[in-house]
């Protein structure tokens, strides 16, 4: 019914927004994105038939946000070149402000990404390739990695930092 379908949205929520907009983030990692993507599962929800049946509505809601987060991907994946997953979302706005990406240019910046990310340390790029591409949180790269969680806000800073320098040398 409809109105169980509302009533299931509007107290999801109330009790989970904020929960689902940092699950979100901590996976886009982009603000913006995030909202958009948060809307969408919102909307979804609103469209469940059965709302009834919905035992566990916090877990009902990050499954349809995983199913939204693997569409966003897999629509950023078919358009931009397969070497730029885990690479920092600004860096990849700044190189496309800069030009108009044709078939050349968009061959070229994916050479330039892949060499500037085989110019990271291997711990940073480890580092930036778990929090960025995988969308893990700093306490669980610093889990996966052995390393504090000082050390992974420190690579990752670092990281995105000599992505931008080497990016802008490729570009001169």
């Amino acid at each position: 019914m409809i109105d169980d379908a509302a009533q299931l949205a509007r107290s999801t929520f109330r009790d989970y927004g904020g929960a689902l907009q940092r699950f979100l983030l901590r996976r886009v990692g982009n603000p913006q994105d995030a909202d958009d993507l948060a809307q969408e599962v919102f909307a979804r929800l609103l469209r469940v038939r059965d709302a009834v049946l919905v035992r566990d509505p916090r877990a009902y809601l990050l499954g349809i946000a995983t199913h939204v987060i693997h569409e966003f991907r897999t629509r950023r994946q078919h358009e931009l070149p397969m070497c730029t997953a885990g690479v920092p979302e600004d860096v990849l706005e700044a190189v496309a402000q800069t030009t108009t990406l044709g078939i050349a240019e968009r061959l070229e910046l994916q050479d330039g990404l892949a060499k500037a990310l085989a110019k990271l340390p291997p711990t940073h790029r480890l580092v930036l390739l778990l929090v960025k591409r995988d969308g893990h949180s700093y306490s669980e790269a610093a889990r996966l990695s052995g390393l504090s969680i000082h050390t992974i806000e420190k690579y990752v800073v670092e990281a995105r930092a000599r992505l931008r320098v080497l990016l802008a040398d490729t570009q001169r």
